[in-house]
């Protein structure tokens, strides 16, 4: 167990150590994508205001049908955004195309005309924080990146319970931290960041699998109901209780949807905020309005799904409805919701993001510490374990350290120096971000490995540190803003970005100052082998 433990911890560590950094920072992917949209602010403040201000829905609904009409009759499917709370007090629909792709569009809230694609081209184009959303589950890239992350995320469940077995004084190792130890404070580390996060680091790993079980195991849903986007969207739809009804060829124009809105909202308790037409026009439509969920209901439910009324189009008749935090499907949609909701923290507020964020970091530590933990022995024993290679091998290793665990945490930083460097107006800015994050992550795997392993470790936390407390100071001279602005007109998500940012400089000047004061260790000496002949 004790190998077991040691060998798959460390070869899947460092992109585990990956998986867990972003990962948190996924958590809060919306800040950091209002952060990374400062030209969006005006308007998200604006739209704030207005969520208040009475809206003619009734008018907002004719005018999107109106719209589906006439550009996608065919289409299986309408839905209709009124109000849309997620950027911009705006009119938005969506439609499966004729490829069974979801597509959307964006309507003038007062003419119901479409919105082309650059119509807030002011801001700059960026992936936000959905950056860190991609990265952590598929390294941004969707045909071999889900499974690669699964398969560590697999190694990680075999590593976490080796090495439950193999600390059988788990629970005392966890009270004891011994200080300036070399070796022993790392293995206290490691001890104590596993153990207190454990049940956490167990729930993460477990049910990021379980939700992408579809993707993991296609067979089934393909045996079933056909290969493809098709074939699993029929599977959600039947475990999720979704009934399709044919299309019986008869014409039926839409209702007026405004009292069946109402209606629904009376039934739900909550106000409206996408209504689907399915089978539109048809005599066996069917229209189903969905909730906005409010801080009270992701207070008291951990399923995010929101409260949900279907109707009968032809007749009004109440087909079916679930309140906040109720699933359709019985038990096995209810668990697939719970873990999914589990694994992405949709519910208990702010409070529980900042869990989430602290008990990934806590992850991500236990995957370096066990990491360095690794160097730390061998460089102490000088052992021999890949022959006459391991000298070369240990070296790799140790750049690995350091452009896994320092240099990562550089790119993160520099993808948001990125964002206020680059020119607004850029060509492909998107992609030039990326490129700036892939781009300085590659540099600092070569800094690890031109740099002696120390140099390397002290030069990269630097950087780390300089780069994190000059992010406010590089924002206020491109843009003029600063955190004590942020504050004073209540903007806390561009506020918590930046102070968090000093925070982490703030710790990685003190690790760097530290590595650099410490004196340099004795080299190890390695203790041959008895010759049989010189002894005899």
């Amino acid at each position: 167990m004790a190998w077991l433990h040691t060998w798959v911890g460390l070869w899947f560590s460092w992109l585990l150590f990956a998986v867990f950094l972003t990962g948190s920072l996924a958590v809060f992917s919306e800040p950091i994508t209002h952060w990374m949209t400062p030209e969006h602010h005006a308007a998200e403040a604006l739209a704030a205001q207005q969520e208040s201000a009475p809206v003619d829905r009734a008018r907002r609904f004719d005018l999107a049908v109106d719209y589906m009409r006439q550009k996608h009759p065919g289409a299986e499917m309408w839905e209709i955004w009124p109000v849309n709370r997620l950027h911009e007090n705006s009119l938005s629909v969506y439609w499966f195309n004729q490829n069974g792709q979801y597509a959307e569009a964006e309507l003038n809230p007062a003419t119901g005309a479409e919105m082309d694609d650059h119509h807030d081209e002011e801001g700059r184009a960026t992936m936000g924080g959905t950056h860190f959303v991609d990265f952590h589950y598929m390294l941004h890239e969707s045909r071999f990146g889900l499974w690669i992350v699964a398969f560590a995320t697999m190694a990680m469940l075999v590593a976490l319970i080796s090495g439950v077995v193999t600390h059988k004084r788990i629970f005392k190792d966890f009270f004891t931290f011994r200080a300036k130890k070399g070796q022993r404070s790392w293995l206290d580390a490691h001890n104590a960041v596993a153990v207190l996060t454990l049940p956490f680091q167990f729930m993460i790993a477990y049910t990021g699998i379980v939700i992408s079980s579809a993707a993991l195991m296609p067979a089934p849903v393909a045996a079933h109901y056909g290969a493809g986007m098709e074939g699993t969207r029929l599977y959600l739809a039947e475990m999720q209780g979704e009934v399709k009804a044919q299309r019986t060829g008869l014409p039926l124009a839409v209702p007026k949807l405004e009292p069946i809105v109402a209606q629904a909202e009376a039934l739900i308790g909550q106000t409206a905020r996408a209504i689907v037409i399915n089978n539109p026009e048809d005599s066996s439509m069917r229209i189903a309005v969905y909730g906005w969920n409010e801080d009270r209901d992701t207070f008291h439910n951990i399923s995010a799904t929101t409260g949900m009324a279907e109707f009968l189009g032809a007749t009004g008749e109440l087909l079916r409805s679930r309140p906040a935090g109720g699933v359709n499907g019985g038990a096995p949609a209810q668990a697939r919701q719970v873990m999914g909701d589990l694994h992405m923290a949709h519910f208990g507020g702010l409070a529980l993001q900042w869990l989430y964020f602290i008990c990934g970091l806590a992850g991500a530590a236990m995957m370096a510490t066990g990491a360095v933990l690794f160097m730390v022995k061998r460089r102490a024993k000088a052992g021999g374990e890949f022959g006459a290679a391991t000298a070369r091998m240990y070296r790799l290793f140790e750049g690995l350290n350091v452009a896994a665990l320092a240099g990562l945490a550089v790119a993160c930083v520099g993808y948001f120096w990125a964002n206020r460097l680059l020119p607004v107006a850029l060509e492909n800015r998107v992609l030039w971000e990326l490129r700036g994050f892939f781009g300085i992550w590659a540099l600092m795997l070569a800094l690890a490995w031109l740099c002696r392993p120390r140099q390397a470790w002290i030069t990269q936390l630097g950087l780390l540190a300089a780069l994190c407390l000059l992010l406010p100071l590089m924002s206020f001279m491109t843009l003029g803003d600063h955190v004590f602005a942020q504050i004073g007109r209540g903007d806390w998500e561009s506020a918590g970005v930046e102070l968090t940012a000093l925070a982490f400089g703030v710790l990685s000047a003190w690790a760097a100052i530290r590595l650099w004061k410490k004196p340099l260790p004795a080299p190890a000496q390695r203790i041959p082998r008895a010759n049989p002949e010189i002894a005899a």
